[in-house]
């Protein structure tokens, strides 16, 4: 029975406790980090890099932020070239312009 007790109260100093467990310290990683560094590791050629980049968020929002990250840099790129966005994307994967 005093198990019983010491196991809720330790569960309950777990709440209350303001200070970080260990291992706490740090924040989790969000799906654009995520994206940005798989993206310029898979440009870098470094797998080990991208494989961890991979792992911090599900498939799914990991290729969420690969598409942001791609439809921001060619609308980036398209303003600094003064071209349409669609021409610079055609451009970018050696496609023939329309």
């Amino acid at each position: 029975m005093w198990g019983r007790f010491r196991k809720a109260g330790g569960r309950v100093a777990d709440v209350l406790r303001t200070e970080q467990k260990a291992g706490e310290g740090k924040r989790p990683h969000n799906l654009f980090e995520a994206a940005a560094t798989y993206v310029t590791a898979c440009a870098d050629d470094d797998q080990a890099r991208a494989d961890e980049a991979a792992g911090w968020v599900s498939p799914e929002a990991l290729s969420f932020g690969v598409n942001e990250l791609a439809c921001r840099a060619v609308i980036a790129l398209a303003r600094e070239r003064g071209e349409p966005p669609e021409s610079v994307a055609r451009d970018l994967l050696g496609l023939p312009a329309a």
